[in-house]
């Protein structure tokens, strides 16, 4: 039986719920005549390693590499004893939230700049257990046996990809950074830029992967199309699409002294391209639903090696 939940709130109120199981046992206590309990009730449960039995992860909602982490963890958790659940949230309410001690841990922070306004504002609530992938970015991809291999060998071919740049959301910031800094310092004003939808981005790409045509997108990496579709970056001299970032899990305040033995497990965590891109691409291209820890088990199996590390 899986004992994941998923919960479709943007809150959880953990330090109620907790209350609520102390109540409860207390109850059940009184009703077998048991009279050596403590006024608060029992203590929470702990796991043999010393850890509190349940954790609570916030996912960021459309974050495709903060899910895949989460769940990957919630299946490599849930095996050594924990009680995990996994909450959906956007990202503001699910900093507030590890930062109060709601939830317990996050794997999906974009340091130093896509989030440092939440880490300026909630970053001393926070326990760092550092970075588990370094080379997040914003970027502009091609197909991989596209003609040219930089940005500034776009403009002199811009024939050879119809002349246009497809993106995403008008709104994205990945779209802003394209307008603002790419598209002037690279020359690129004569070329469309099409904004539309990240579904419709997805379409494009997969559209043109199956003619065997160029093309030329933005995209942020880790992204499951890299693989699905054969895509990569063109490279950024004059670094205009910003430098790398890293993705780091952060937790409650009172991380470390709940989940001495996780937190030790998670500051040792990362992931590389294939493996992380692999996960992502079963999960949200090869398969359809949101039921995704069966094929989290079925990526874990092809990857045994991998995740008996991840808690050795």
């Amino acid at each position: 039986m899986n004992k994941t939940t998923r919960i479709k709130k943007t809150t959880r109120m953990k330090k109620n719920a907790r209350l609520a199981t102390a109540l409860s046992g207390a109850a059940v206590a009184l009703s077998l005549g048991l009279t050596a309990c403590t006024p608060g009730g029992p203590p929470a449960a702990a796991l043999d390693n010393g850890d509190q039995g349940e954790i609570t992860i916030a996912v960021f909602a459309g974050w495709p590499e903060g899910i895949a982490a989460s769940e990957l963890w919630s299946a490599v958790l849930e095996d050594e004893g924990y009680d995990v659940t996994l909450t959906d949230i956007d990202v503001a309410p699910g900093y507030s939230g590890v930062a109060s001690g709601d939830y317990d841990l996050v794997l999906d922070s974009w340091l130093p700049d896509t989030h440092a306004a939440y880490l300026d504002e909630f970053g001393d609530d926070l326990t760092d257990l550092g970075p588990w992938y370094t080379d997040a970015r914003n970027t502009i991809v091609v197909n991989d046996d596209a003609p040219i291999t930089s940005l500034d060998e776009l403009a002199a071919n811009a024939d050879l990809f119809g002349n246009r740049i497809v993106g995403l959301e008008p709104g994205a910031g990945l779209t802003k950074i394209t307008e603002e800094q790419a598209i002037p310092t690279y020359g690129l004003e004569d070329m469309e830029f099409l904004t539309s939808s990240t579904a419709a981005l997805l379409t494009e790409l997969q559209a043109a992967d199956a003619a065997g045509e160029n093309i030329v997108a933005t995209l942020a990496r880790p992204h499951w199309a890299y693989e699905a579709y054969g895509l990569r970056d063109l490279e950024d001299p004059e670094g205009a699409m910003g430098a790398a970032e890293e993705i780091h899990a952060l937790g409650s305040p009172t991380f470390d002294d709940e989940f001495a033995t996780a937190g030790g497990w998670l500051r040792d965590f990362s992931m590389s391209d294939d493996e992380l891109l692999s996960l992502c691409n079963l999960l949200f291209n090869e398969n359809s639903g949101s039921d995704y820890e069966p094929l989290v088990r079925e990526w874990m199996a092809e990857h045994g090696d991998y995740v008996d590390e991840l808690t050795a």
